[in-house]
Formats: structure tokens, C-alpha cells, sequence
């Protein structure tokens, strides 16, 4: 009978990772979605105060991001309070919006890594 039972349990081990990986990575729409507010969506536009090479953006007023790096964390936390010039983008843009910047943001400079 524990015979039977561990390749059950290594099945439903192995789902729920592939699972977990799967729900970490963000989509294609998402991702899309994080770079057109990046560039000129949200108010004010980070690229006008952040460099980041993927959405062709040189700004100089914030943090050159491709240097910087910056973790998911970092970047929902700035966003959602600010941080020195930069506003707070709560009032003005939804949970959603914050979290495709987010993950726009980590996927286009490896942040965290």
C-alpha cells in the first residue's frame, strides 16, 4: 500500500510546482499591458524619469532601472507610496495596472536576480 501512495504523492508534488511556476510568470498581455503604462500610460509616464533600455526610455530625474534592478517588492511598494519626487500612484492607478508595471519592470531587467 506505501508503495502505491508515494508516486500518488510525487504526482501531486510535481503538479503543484509546475503550478506554482506557471503562476509566477506573468503573460504576454500582461507584460504588454506594463510597458505601454511604463512609456505613456500612467500620469506621469515612468519613462520620463526612468531609463530602461527594453521600453526605450532615457529618462534621468529617477533611477536608471536597468542598473538598478529593482525586485517585485521594491517596485509595488514605490508605487503604491512613492519615494523621494516620485508620486504615489495609488490614486491613479488600479492594483492591475501596478502589477503589470511590476512585472514589466522585473521581466525587462532581470530584477531580483
Amino acid at each position: 500500500m506505501k508503495r502505491l501512495a508515494l508516486p500518488g504523492i510525487a504526482g501531486m508534488l510535481l503538479v503543484s510546482l509546475a503550478g506554482a511556476c506557471w503562476a509566477g510568470e506573468p503573460d504576454s498581455l500582461q507584460l504588454e499591458k506594463g510597458k505601454t503604462l511604463f512609456i505613456s500610460g500612467a500620469v506621469p509616464a515612468c519613462a520620463v524619469c526612468h531609463a530602461l533600455s527594453d521600453a526605450d526610455a532615457a529618462g534621468t530625474i529617477g533611477p536608471d532601472l536597468d542598473e538598478l534592478k529593482p525586485d517585485a517588492e521594491r517596485i509595488k511598494k514605490v508605487l503604491q507610496e512613492g519615494m523621494g519626487v516620485m508620486p504615489s500612484f495609488a490614486d491613479s492607478l488600479d492594483e492591475a495596472s501596478m502589477d503589470a508595471i511590476t512585472a514589466y519592470v522585473v521581466h525587462a531587467t532581470g530584477g531580483g536576480q
